[in-house]
Parts: structure tokens; C-alpha cells; sequence
């Protein structure tokens, strides 16, 4: 088995010597020639049917096979038999949720807040049919019905970074299958399927991109489980542009590298913001202690939280180096406060019963020098006066004073 590095840059290019090609080809074909009109709706049967590859792919909405070629990358990262890509993270979930609630007569899901703002809308919403409970991920097994079809669970969670132990859900849900948002951790640092997730769901915008320019979704799964998402994704129309899968499937070869750099970042700010004296809380994985963390996370990541006590809108208009937008993944560092944007559509009591306060800043660490990063927060932070540095302040561990932040 090749290491996580080597597999992040050769998965799912290994059609390509025989293409005659070095760089992922990309086909824009919507349409796809068929001399031979029986063996066309043959391969069109199949494909409207669920299968990953038929003798023809007939039209791009069926299968298109620059997507054909992320999605195996991802689904080797990720430990599973297959994955399929969506237009959208938000297409993605609800492939999920119709695949094992609706098509299966299970109307019922249970969430474990918080989850992403969008995620918490769609399943409250109702639009999609089915009713949600939701709980905390010790009294999953207390929410199960005989009509539950999902149980729904981000990790870390989003926006407030907590842990939550997927064995553990997984183990309380039983014969329900489980949905995990990876999109935090990302196959770099989690692989949920291994410890009984039946989905693992990432939003391909944030770090498999990684760079703020492509829409997508992908869900690694058992091909039985793909099989079906295939069939939604068919009949819906929720598919990933080529372009799209082309984009994705070029960040996974540096993805690591990223995550990987990102991280010694965040882990430096939240060290720093723990100190400031205008940051009343940091949440961060590297600093709370948790038995998941070296388990069943192999390292903390690069998203952060932190609580002002001044007006965090104040806060982010402020910043001069930092881009204060929605999303998160991307090779600069972004900001947003959950309970005017991300968060937004989640009722109040509901926000604040899952942890997020109205005062949580969410950063998501980039590529930048960690010391022009820290200038920029501490100036915002102090209202545009940088603090003066305390001398009883040691350098955090590890910390390096170069490129890598």
C-alpha cells in the first residue's frame, strides 16, 4: 500500500500512459457518438441504473470521465470502494439523504449539532420529506426509530471544532447508516469509513480544491451505497462539471502539503489568540486535550475559533491581510462570523444550544507567513493598534519563524 503522499498524487491517473498523456486530460464532451444504437441503450441502461462505467457514457450526465477519475482518487484516500461527485457539497448531502431516506421509506434523521449552517437548514427544512431530531452524540441511540434512515454528524464540528467519536455514533446508530461531514479534517487527517461510517461526505469546494475557484461535492461510500447516489444524481441532474472534477482532482496532489502547512499555522494563531488579551476563548482541537486526537484524528487541522469580547464584526472589519468570507480550505486565510452568515439560517436557541455563541469567529489558516497572519488579528483585535509583545510570552512549541508559517 503507498503512503498518503504518494497516493494524493497518482490516484485515479492510471489510464493516462495509455492515453499517451502526463496531465490530466479534461473531456467537455456533453454527447458521446453511438454507432452502434442497441449497444448505446445498453450502456445507457446500465449507467441510469447505477453502474460506474458502461461500454459507453452516452451523454455527460450519465458519466463524464475526467469526474470518473477524481472520484477514484478520492475514493482511495478515503479507504472505500467508490465515490461520486456532486455539483455542490449541498448536492452532495442531499443525494445522501434521499438515497437512505427516501428510496429506502425511512423519513427520519437524526443530526448531532453543530453541524454547517447550510446542512442544519436543509435537513430542518422539511423540503426534502423527512422530519430530523436532533441530539447529542452520546443520546443517538435514544433518538433511533424504526422510520430513522440516517444519522448525520460532522467532525470536527462546524463552527465550534469539537470531536466527536465516530465509533462511538456509529456504534449507537447499529443497522442505521451514518453520514460524516469530512470536510474539516479531510482524508489527510480522518478517514471515517473505517470506523463505520457508510458514507464520508466532503464539500470538494473547501481544501480538496483548495483554491476558492470550484463548486463540488463528493461522497466516498461501499459501491452498493454508490450505486444508488448514482441513480439520484442521474435522475436529478446534480452533476459535477468537468471542469469542475478536473480542478478537484489536480488539488488532491497537494493536498497534504496544504493541510499539512495550514496546520502549523492554525496551531500557532490558536496558541497566540489564547494569549491576547482581547480573545475571551479559543476552540481548537490542539488544545483540548481528547483521546481522539493521534486516533482517530491524526492531527488538530487547520480551522480555529475564537470568542472577542468587542463587536466581532468590528473585529473582521478591521483586518487589512485576511479575507473575511464564507467558506474555509483555501490558500489564504478566511474569516467569517457563523451567526451572520454560515449560521444564519439556524434558529437562535438552537445555535446557542449547540455551542455557538454569537460572539465565535471562525478562521480558516492559509498558506501565508504566520507572522504577517498574527499582525493582521492582532491590529483587528485591539482596534487597529497592534499590542506591543509581552516578554513573559515564550515562543509556542514548534514554532518556525519561515516561509512555512
Amino acid at each position: 500500500m503507498t503512503r498518503l503522499r504518494t497516493t494524493a498524487v497518482h490516484g485515479g491517473r492510471d489510464d493516462l500512459a495509455a492515453l499517451g498523456v502526463h496531465a490530466l486530460p479534461i473531456d467537455l464532451s456533453t454527447t458521446y457518438p453511438v454507432p452502434d444504437q442497441v449497444e448505446g441503450g445498453e450502456a445507457l441502461q446500465a449507467l441510469a441504473e447505477g453502474a460506474a462505467r458502461a461500454t459507453s457514457p452516452v451523454y455527460s450526465r450519465l458519466h463524464n470521465p475526467t469526474v470518473a477519475r477524481f472520484e477514484n482518487a478520492l475514493a482511495t484516500l478515503e479507504l472505500t470502494e467508490a465515490a461520486v461527485a456532486f455539483g455542490s457539497g449541498t448536492a452532495a448531502v442531499t443525494a445522501v439523504v434521499q438515497a437512505a431516506c427516501v428510496l429506502t421509506g425511512k423519513p427520519h434523521v437524526v443530526a448531532v449539532r453543530p453541524l454547517y449552517g447550510g446542512t442544519d437548514h436543509l435537513l430542518s427544512s422539511g423540503l426534502l420529506g423527512v422530519r430530523t431530531t436532533y441530539a447529542g452524540a452520546d443520546r443517538v441511540a435514544e433518538a433511533i426509530t424504526p422510520d430513522t434512515g440516517l444519522v448525520v454528524l460532522e467532525t470536527p464540528a462546524n463552527p465550534t471544532l469539537d470531536l466527536v467519536d465516530i465509533a462511538c455514533v456509529t456504534a449507537q446508530a447499529g443497522h442505521v447508516p451514518v453520514v460524516v461531514d469530512n470536510t474539516f479534517a479531510t482524508p489527510v487527517l480522518q478517514n471515517p469509513a473505517p470506523l463505520g461510517a457508510a458514507y464520508v461526505l466532503h464539500s470538494g469546494t473547501k481544501y480538496l480544491g483548495g483554491h476558492g475557484d470550484v463548486l463540488g461535492g463528493v461522497v466516498a461510500c461501499a459501491e452498493a451505497e454508490a450505486k444508488a447516489l448514482r441513480r439520484i444524481r442521474i435522475v436529478t441532474g446534480a452533476v459535477l462539471h468537468p471542469l469542475g472534477g478536473y480542478l478537484l482532482h489536480r488539488g488532491l496532489a497537494t493536498l497534504p502539503l496544504r493541510v499539512e502547512a495550514a496546520q502549523r499555522t492554525a496551531t500557532e494563531l490558536a496558541n497566540r489568540l489564547a494569549r491576547h488579551p482581547a480573545v475571551t476563548g479559543v476552540r481548537y482541537p490542539g488544545r483540548t486535550p481528547s483521546h481522539l486526537l493521534g486516533t482517530q484524528s491524526r492531527g488538530p487541522g487547520a480551522m480555529l475559533a475564537f470568542t472577542t469580547g468587542d463587536d466581532p464584526a468590528a473585529v473582521v472589519r478591521r483586518l487589512r491581510l485576511i479575507t473575511p468570507a464564507v467558506s474555509l480550505g483555501s490558500v489564504d486565510t478566511l474569516v467569517e462570523h457563523p451567526a451572520a452568515l454560515t449560521h444564519r439560517l439556524v434558529p437562535t436557541a438552537d445555535r446557542h444550544a449547540g455551542g455557538v455563541p454569537d460572539t465565535l469567529l471562525r478562521l480558516s489558516a492559509g498558506l501565508e507567513d504566520v507572522e504577517d497572519l498574527w499582525g493582521d488579528l492582532d491590529q483587528a483585535l485591539t482596534g487597529g493598534h497592534p499590542t506591543a509583545p509581552r516578554a513573559t510570552d515564550p515562543p509556542s512549541p514548534g514554532h518556525r519563524a519561515d516561509a512555512d508559517g
